[in-house]
């Protein structure tokens, strides 16, 4: 990866101590509100509202870590199957990534999470899970619960973050 798309993805100073405060508040509260509602969080028919935080990279690029901590503290701590740990994690990271590629637009900075996670997670969800429920349904199952969490939910929360004070997020 060249310097340039480093910097644009990360910062210049993603080690800064206020940024890896604020990346591990992103993965402490990532895990605590997926396994707080864990009976919506998991399975076929899921709304992990823990995703709303999922357009954070839009404003902060150590959110891109730190969900990927919170991902896979949850999906670990929440007693999920070793694939669904490893990929579930990577496919979170991945979808940060592409949300923060696309930072000047929310609205489509919101398209990756539902996306990815319809198409990695659902296919998890259907062999692991949920053999019973056909493979198209979990993942428009899947897509459905990341849709409602990024755009009804996510959409309000970045809208929110971006009215504090540059002193409260930078």
């Amino acid at each position: 990866m060249n310097e340039s798309l480093w910097n644009q993805l990360m910062g210049k100073n993603l080690f800064a101590t206020r940024r890896l405060a604020r990346g591990a508040m992103i993965a402490a509260l990532y895990a605590v509100i997926t396994l707080l509602l864990a009976p919506i969080s998991f399975g076929p028919l899921q709304l992990r509202v823990a995703e709303a935080m999922t357009l954070l990279p839009v404003l902060f690029p150590e959110a891109i870590p730190g969900l990927f901590v919170g991902c896979l503290l949850a999906n670990l701590l929440g007693g999920g199957h070793f694939l669904d740990i490893v990929f579930g994690s990577l496919t979170t990271l991945m979808a940060a990534l592409a949300t923060r590629l696309l930072f000047k637009r929310a609205v489509l900075a919101a398209l990756p999470p539902v996306v990815f996670n319809g198409l990695v997670v659902g296919v998890l969800v259907h062999f692991l899970y949920a053999p019973e429920v056909a493979l198209p349904l979990c993942m428009l199952y899947v897509s459905a619960g990341q849709a409602v969490a990024c755009y009804a939910l996510g959409l309000p929360l970045l809208a929110a973050m971006r009215r504090l004070p540059e002193s409260l997020r930078g």
